[in-house]
């Protein structure tokens, strides 16, 4: 599929089934987010992905996560990341981040559905999964199959006018 369809077609699933997400596919998700740009190539990312009762329980106790039978905990290292010498910028966020929309996209490519969750506290989810010190929770993404009820968000397909984008000086 050519990418700007992939991207169209793509939406935040808010309806998972309980089909497990195939060990060959999830590797390649996971390999989408390691290879991602970043930084001054500090890759400064770090996955933790929840896929036992436990893991996921403690999860949904912190965010909603749509009964997703994975969930990417998407992290970064502060060490690791490049920062700004003249204002210092830390990149990790946006190098998670980037790392996330990587994985997303394969994940859609391989027919696996996703939904970007930030709705937690992050010192929470830092105490809950024993993150090292200086581990930086980003973000998780869900990741599963539709249930055959699932559907687009209703401004799902709606965006702005690309004038209202860009600005050429």
């Amino acid at each position: 599929m050519e990418f700007l369809e992939l991207a169209r077609n793509r939406y935040s699933e808010r309806s998972f089934a309980a089909k497990p997400v195939e060990e060959e596919k999830l590797y390649k998700i996971l390999e989408a987010g390691r290879i991602a740009p970043t930084a001054c190539n500090n890759q400064p990312q770090r996955f933790y992905v929840l896929k036992s009762k436990a893991a996921l329980s403690k999860a949904a106790k912190l965010t909603r996560t749509y009964n997703a039978p994975v969930v990417v905990l998407v992290c970064y290292v502060e060490s690791d990341a490049w920062h700004n010498p003249r204002d210092g910028f830390c990149s990790g966020d946006m190098d998670a981040s980037i790392a996330a929309s990587s994985m997303m996209f394969e994940a859609e490519d391989l027919g696996v559905h996703s939904i970007w969750l930030r709705g937690f506290d992050s010192g929470a989810v830092q105490t809950a999964f024993e993150l090292p010190v200086g581990t930086i929770p980003s973000l998780m993404l869900a990741l599963g199959y539709p249930t055959a009820n699932a559907a687009p968000f209703k401004l799902h397909g709606e965006r702005e006018h690309m004038e209202e984008f860009v600005v050429e000086l």
